[in-house]
């Protein structure tokens, strides 16, 4: 997805983090130096307490606890809280404990790192403990930053963890700035403060030759999309991707292309757009009795929405 910036008062930053890009717009120019230090220390923060490619990390650590509750910082806790919500919130179609699926199809290291691999990397791969049954969410704990996992479960928090730390970040800028904003962490969108004359302009397209939209977002909002057509990789001759169906233990079998939600926060629209790619079919109606703005693209390239999907006709 990507933002008009045509306004002039607008001014904007771009870098590279946790494999994909970061986009900060501000509505005030002076803004933007110090803004982009909030979200590069908040993004940095929530790296180490979150990553489970770092041997440093606070969530690295829980698989070396061999099933021992542990306390969990503030800033960890409220991003486990948000992934077992949302497994709560999806039935398990979005949890967070298919860790080790991930590394059984490779995915042990920064994404930006997975195109280097070659069959030798496999001897230098991080051992990790292998659960006797398949991991539900139900199995963790998280009480007054108490948290317990089964020895051999291994947590991935990256259903989640990227929209909310857009949530994030938008808001720590606009409540010590005061200016609106706007931050996009590999297509997570969030937006808060007053907007730029009335409205944000955001492009909704996941590939040049892909079918595109210009949808209108105002304050307080969020808009995700996920898509088989990124964080792609080859494992054991097949191409696999990261939207995991827990029931399945590996890459979903999926309808759609793409699906692209709007919601009260980006947390909530990526949770629902990645819950739809593992329902298949059923997504559409699951979306539509919700009441959120979803746009559906399947692997033909048909586009359906649902009916408060903004007007299609700048579609093309």
């Amino acid at each position: 997805m990507n933002v008009d910036t045509a306004a002039s008062d607008l001014a904007q930053s771009a870098w590279t983090v946790w494999g994909t890009d970061a986009h900060l717009i501000v509505t005030e120019r002076a803004a933007l130096e110090q803004a982009e230090a909030l979200v590069r220390g908040e993004l940095a923060a929530i790296d180490l307490a979150c990553s489970r490619f770092r041997e440093d990390s606070e969530i690295a650590a829980l698989m070396r606890s061999h099933g021992r509750p542990l306390t969990v910082s503030a800033l960890l806790a409220d991003f486990l809280d948000a992934a077992l919500d949302a497994a709560r919130k999806t039935a398990g179609m979005v949890d967070p404990t298919v860790g080790s699926v991930m590394i059984d199809l490779g995915y042990d290291r920064d994404f930006a790192m997975l195109g280097a691999q070659t069959p030798s990397d496999h001897a230098g791969r991080r051992a990790v403990p292998h659960f006797a049954q398949r991991a539900s969410w139900e199995m963790v704990t998280l009480k007054n930053r108490v948290l317990t996992v089964p020895d051999g479960v291994v947590l991935d928090l990256g259903a989640t963890a990227k929209a909310l730390a857009a949530d994030r970040c938008a808001a720590i800028v606009t409540e010590s700035l005061g200016c609106g904003v706007l931050i996009n962490l590999g297509g997570d969108i969030s937006i808060t403060g007053p907007p730029p004359a009335g409205s944000w302009q955001i492009r909704v397209q996941d590939g040049d030759d892909q079918p595109a939209t210009v949808v209108e977002m105002r304050s307080d909002s969020g808009i995700a999309t996920s898509s088989t057509l990124r964080r792609r990789w080859h494992h054991a001759g097949e191409s696999v991707d990261h939207i995991i169906d827990p029931a399945l233990g590996r890459s979903a079998e999926t309808c759609w292309r793409t699906v692209t939600v709007a919601a009260s926060s980006c947390l909530v629209a990526n949770t629902v757009s990645t819950a739809c790619m593992v329902r298949g079919r059923d997504a559409h109606r699951w979306v539509s009795e919700a009441g959120l703005p979803a746009r559906f693209v399947d692997r033909n390239g048909l586009v359906t929405h649902t009916v408060t999907w903004p007007d299609e006709s700048r579609d093309r």
